[in-house]
């Protein structure tokens, strides 16, 4: 019996079977995390309601959907319809996100929604492997996120 039950588990452990797949799962769950969060530290730290743990959910769940259907070997044409989905139910977190008022220069979220949604994409980045893209991507995103109001302010005075 013991032998049945342990060979059960070692079939459902069987989708990392070498130290190499469990170091590609890692490094792109690992770093969809720390981008998401460095977004998400940005967005806390100017009190939005989405801060570092939405944003780092958000990433390596969006790596997560990729990720696991890739490793299965899933076709490509069938990968963008996978894409496809996260991008719309990112839309509906985002769209949850999103605040109107009376007046359309009342309207709060909108930066967080597409902040959100761009952490998705970094995410997909990620689990697609492609950690150079989400990187340089998430660094744009920090850019326009931290540094671009100092510069528009700036602009105002």
């Amino acid at each position: 019996m013991w032998a049945t039950v342990l060979q059960t588990l070692q079939s459902e452990f069987s989708d990392a079977p070498d130290v190499e797949q469990v170091t590609r799962l890692m490094t792109r769950l690992l770093l969809a995390a720390l981008l998401g969060g460095v977004l998400g530290y940005e967005r806390e730290s100017q009190g939005k309601a989405a801060g570092i743990r939405t944003h780092m959910l958000v990433a390596m769940g969006a790596a997560l959907f990729v990720l696991v259907p890739q490793l299965g070997g899933m076709a490509v044409a069938d990968m963008s319809r996978v894409i496809q989905g996260i991008v719309t139910g990112i839309g509906f977190l985002g769209a949850g996100a999103i605040i109107k008022h009376r007046t359309e220069e009342d309207t709060q979220g909108l930066t967080t929604a597409a902040g959100i949604w761009m952490t998705a994409a970094i995410g997909v980045a990620c689990g697609l492997g492609r950690e150079t893209t989400a990187l340089i991507s998430a660094l744009l995103a920090l850019a326009v996120l931290a540094v671009l109001p100092r510069l528009v302010g700036r602009g105002r005075r």
